[in-house]
């Protein structure tokens, strides 16, 4: 298999496995009002990942993390964050203070669109690999999550105790500040770890382009 047909298969396959588990999520959710809005981004970002798919292409990496992302949103919208049953397991098996999926979706909420601000700023501004590279993508990665605690905020305040279940704070006084801590950590361990294949895989891109 060539390197197009490769990406074309791998493209069609997430967008399949997205579509699947978007039809399972949806099918009987916990909560219907909280399935929405853990799902919305999914809802918003996979047409506009279609759309927008000739025109500025992203890389297999990138994709792959998405829909990762996707399903990480997905799986929660489905139980809520609070009650995913493996966690609770992990939960009840080692004694836990909490059910902690929430923070997995955190820690994906930095690691995933670090790889997606990695790639828009060094395709599309003078940036190049480097110290300021990282920083600027590790801001941008910090400030989604801090725009995103924002949004559990206003959605909290303007329907009230409908949005528990959303927040999925546990009792945790300092959930938020550990949301945007696990996402900056989810930044900074995506970049050290994936920023030599993403290179590679964006030099294979432009090749192809």
């Amino acid at each position: 298999m060539t390197g197009l047909a490769w990406d074309k298969w791998l493209r069609r396959s997430l967008i399949c496995g997205v579509l699947m588990v978007l039809v399972w999520s949806g099918w009987h959710p916990k909560d219907v009002f909280t399935w929405f809005l853990e799902v919305a981004p999914v809802l918003v970002g996979l047409p506009l990942l279609v759309l927008t798919f000739r025109r500025f292409p992203l890389t297999s990496l990138a994709y792959a993390l998405l829909a990762l992302h996707a399903v990480i949103l997905m799986v929660g919208g489905h139980y809520i964050y609070a009650e995913m049953p493996v966690f609770n397991w992990l939960r009840d098996t080692f004694e836990l203070s909490r059910n902690h999926y929430d923070r997995v979706g955190h820690v994906a909420q930095g690691f995933v669109p670090a790889i997606v601000a990695r790639e828009i700023l060094l395709r599309r501004s003078p940036l190049r690999p480097g110290k300021w590279l990282f920083f600027l993508v590790s801001c941008v990665c910090l400030a989604i999550s801090a725009c995103y605690e924002f949004i559990e905020w206003w959605v909290a305040l303007a329907s009230g105790d409908e949005a528990v279940a959303f927040l999925a704070t546990q009792g945790d006084v300092w959930d938020t500040q550990w949301d945007m801590f696990l996402a900056l950590c989810g930044a900074l361990a995506s970049q050290l770890l994936l920023a030599r294949l993403h290179d590679r895989q964006l030099a294979a891109l432009g090749q192809k382009c």
